[in-house]
């Protein structure tokens, strides 16, 4: 049986959460996802994890559930199930489903059974309507995993589409260390063949949207805002994924806009408005002699305005693998502080960068058509690794000036091979690889 103790930080959660965000700041801003064919029909309270053909994990706060309820060995005898239909859901993806998701998760807090499943049926379009908030304080995590909030888990053929809003409450987390490991606004894991189009997303506490594990993925039409100081606040962050478009999106935050992690490959990313934040970044890759495979990525018609780096690669000294086939093509950039960078050296504040013998290779980098500021003096900077350097890089047509008239600007390039054509500040690379 759930402890009255269970119950009691059930509800209370579910008041945090639903209650500020559905009842007291509805808007008419609508948010829908669409439920696919599958197997499983069963949505697991509990901590959310690598349930294997679950889905949905979404009820917004299973994430905050106690761990409790999260065991894959289920007795029957210990089960109730609280299908969102049997509580109003009309699942037509016109009319409001809010609270049939509330009513549904309300009563499976309520229940007087160690496992209580919230079912969610397969082939249905179900509408939230209001900002979705998150608990404006850390300390409603305590006991709990503050790495889950929402989160999509082995779901494939998902869309989630709409014009509502998540909003992390992050600024608690940001006044904490950085170690306290907060979670991230929204999660897609091993989702495949779905999508994410024309959400809002302010002031997560980390990173507002994370891709991981997953393979023909789109997100198209979505806003990101948060504050040019708030720490670790990554756009969208994608990692150990394959084929991904991001598109038509605006993003200002504290870190990337969108970050590139380790194993990632065939990606286009275009029509992007980026600041504030760190630019569009491939890494860092390699932390802790990781192996990093990174190929295929194309990012072309955006700009970045007041960012810290614009079109930026990023790796471990200590790191490995490769970079390879990488294009950067139509950029504009105003008054970016490195608006072309690739920095080879990347290592903790605390420790010193020694030199080392190995390093992640860099090749076949394109850069077309790019133009803009600069805010600092050197406007194109490629520090590459002197054990394995860069090469066949291409630069071609770019036109970078001084944020301020009359300043000069330059480029610095450090073990970086490759040809340029019509680059200014120039010439940089070295013409042959030794």
């Amino acid at each position: 049986m759930m402890s009255a103790l269970h119950r009691e930080t059930c509800q209370n959660i579910l008041a945090q959460l639903f209650g500020q965000s559905i009842a007291e700041y509805r808007t008419n801003q609508d948010d829908s996802f669409h439920v696919p064919q599958n197997n499983s029909e069963v949505a697991r309270i509990g901590s959310i994890g690598k349930i294997k053909d679950i889905i949905l994990a979404f009820i917004f706060i299973l994430g905050l559930a106690s761990s409790r309820f999260s065991s894959l060995n289920l007795a029957s005898g210990n089960e109730e199930h609280f299908n969102v239909i049997d509580y109003g859901a009309r699942s037509d993806g016109v009319t409001d489903d809010s609270q049939a998701f509330l009513k549904a998760w309300d009563a499976a807090c309520s229940a007087a059974v160690e496992h209580p499943r919230v079912i969610i049926p397969p082939q249905k379009t179900f509408l939230i309507s209001g900002t979705i908030i998150a608990p404006s304080s850390p300390i409603v995590w305590n006991g709990r995993d503050a790495s889950q909030w929402l989160a999509f888990d082995n779901v494939n053929g998902l869309n989630v589409d709409g014009f509502g809003t998540i909003d992390g409450q992050g600024k608690g987390w940001w006044d904490q260390s950085c170690r306290y490991h907060p979670q991230k606004a929204l999660k897609f894991l091993s989702c495949n063949g779905s999508s994410l189009s024309n959400m809002n997303f302010i002031n997560s506490p980390q990173t507002h949207v994370l891709v991981k594990r997953c393979n023909e993925f789109d997100v198209n039409n979505v806003v990101i805002e948060s504050p040019g100081n708030s720490p670790n606040t990554d756009g969208i962050h994608i990692h150990s994924s394959h084929h991904l478009t991001i598109t038509n999106s605006k993003i200002g935050s504290g870190d990337d806009c969108i970050s590139i992690g380790d194993y990632v490959s065939n990606v286009e990313i275009s029509n992007i408005m980026c600041g504030p934040g760190h630019g569009i970044s491939i890494g860092s890759l390699g932390r802790g002699r990781n192996y990093a495979k990174v190929e295929n990525i194309y990012i072309s018609n955006s700009h970045f305005n007041g960012t810290t780096n614009g079109a930026r690669i990023k790796t471990w000294q200590v790191g490995r693998g490769y970079v390879r086939k990488v294009t950067f093509e139509n950029l504009i950039f105003t008054s970016v502080q490195n608006p072309i960078i690739i920095d080879q050296n990347y290592c903790h504040p605390r420790d010193s960068c020694k030199q080392e013998k190995t390093g992640v290779q860099i090749s076949d980098v394109n850069y077309k058509d790019i133009f803009g500021t600069s805010s600092t003096k050197i406007a194109i900077t490629l520090n590459c690794s002197q054990s394995v350097p860069c090469f066949g890089i291409f630069m071609q047509s770019i036109h970078l000036e001084s944020a301020q008239a009359g300043k000069r600007i330059t480029a610095n390039c450090s073990s970086a091979f490759g040809e340029e054509d019509s680059v200014f500040p120039g010439p940089c690379l070295s013409k042959a690889r030794l």
